[in-house]
């Protein structure tokens, strides 16, 4: 087991003589340490639910021949990033609440940041993007095929690609150019920006400002181009009617937002509790950090898998077919 105030106090003390801190500890929910390989027990299945049912999501889609429209690819990368993105912390969080694996270098630390921020970022231009594709499906469905493509999609993740990896390099380089003489414990599950711009001796305006940039530049932008979207399209299908086809618009539409609702809720959650919450115990930072990151990653699989008909459709085909196939199997065997 790691003595943390015994490594605190070496550090610090090499920290004295104005060295930064290049190993640091990470401390996730400080309140309740000595409770953290009980509280393993429902963020590991949380990271075996999101697993499980993104690795379902892609596997359905890639493997059904009618799920192959824009729409469905689009649900398919969401799920790829769902998937990706609990693997750059959950992992090493268990580690850390099991065998007290809780050392990190700055280095380690600053990847870490670096991947966890940019691959979320990632998240809120393909929320976007569905956004635009159901405005155009709905609003200009005749030129659909025109600006729904392979083309467009290129275009908009390279320019997505480039705005993130911008914003996110700059943050990391800013971070990993401060001295951190204050502490070497970073009271959080994983390297998340404001913990450890936090520890540093020195003003840390620019970091703020850069992620306030960042948060503006990203999730802020990206949000006001999506509620615009959703505005034109309720505001076309009231003047239309209600047909079937619109029935059915407004049943995606609906997936797409409760899907948004739950991803910018926490996101916000996350931003004012950092931001404006100076008072929340760390604890709670810790928990809404995490669930900002992990809970999207197990409830999109759910709504897309629930609320989707076709997707449902051919989760259902699945299961029978592999319940034929055992049944088969099994019988082939018995005659044998």
């Amino acid at each position: 087991m790691v003595d943390i105030r015994s490594t605190g106090a070496n550090l610090q003390g090499h920290a004295a003589g104005n060295t930064s801190y290049v190993d640091f500890i990470l401390i996730g929910f400080p309140g309740i340490y000595q409770h953290r390989r009980l509280l393993s027990i429902p963020f590991f299945v949380m990271f075996l639910f999101a697993i499980a049912g993104n690795s379902t999501i892609i596997f359905v889609i890639k493997t059904g021949s009618a799920l192959h429209s824009p729409m469905y690819v689009l649900i398919n990368t969401l799920a790829i990033v769902n998937l990706i993105l609990p693997v750059f912390f959950v992992p090493k969080m268990l580690l850390n609440f099991l065998f007290d694996w809780n050392e990190i270098s700055l280095l380690g630390c600053l990847v870490q940041m670096f991947f966890i921020h940019f691959v979320n970022s990632f998240e809120s231009t393909i929320v976007l993007v569905m956004a635009l594709d159901r405005y155009i499906a709905i609003c200009n469905p005749l030129r659909y095929n025109d600006y729904i493509n392979t083309s467009t999609f290129l275009k908009l993740s390279v320019a997505a690609l480039i705005r993130s990896g911008i914003l996110i390099s700059l943050i990391v380089i800013l971070a990993g150019s401060l001295s951190y003489c204050l502490s070497n414990v970073i009271e959080h599950c994983y390297c998340e920006h404001m913990a450890l711009v936090g520890l540093a001796c020195g003003s840390t305006a620019k970091n703020s400002i850069m992620g306030l940039i960042t948060i503006v530049c990203i999730p802020g932008l990206d949000f006001l181009f999506i509620c615009f979207s959703y505005l034109k399209i309720f505001s076309e299908v009231f003047k239309t009617g209600s047909g079937k086809s619109c029935q059915k618009a407004m049943h995606t539409c609906i997936t797409h937002l409760i899907v948004l609702v739950v991803s910018y809720t926490s996101a916000l959650c996350s931003f004012i509790a950092y931001r404006f919450g100076k008072s929340i115990p760390p604890d709670v930072h810790n928990l809404i950090s995490v669930m900002y990151i992990i809970f999207p990653s197990c409830f999109n699989p759910v709504i897309y898998g629930v609320r989707t008909k076709e997707i449902r459709d051919q989760i259902l085909r699945t299961v029978r077919w592999t319940k034929s196939d055992v049944i088969s199997t099994n019988v082939a065997s018995i005659v044998q």
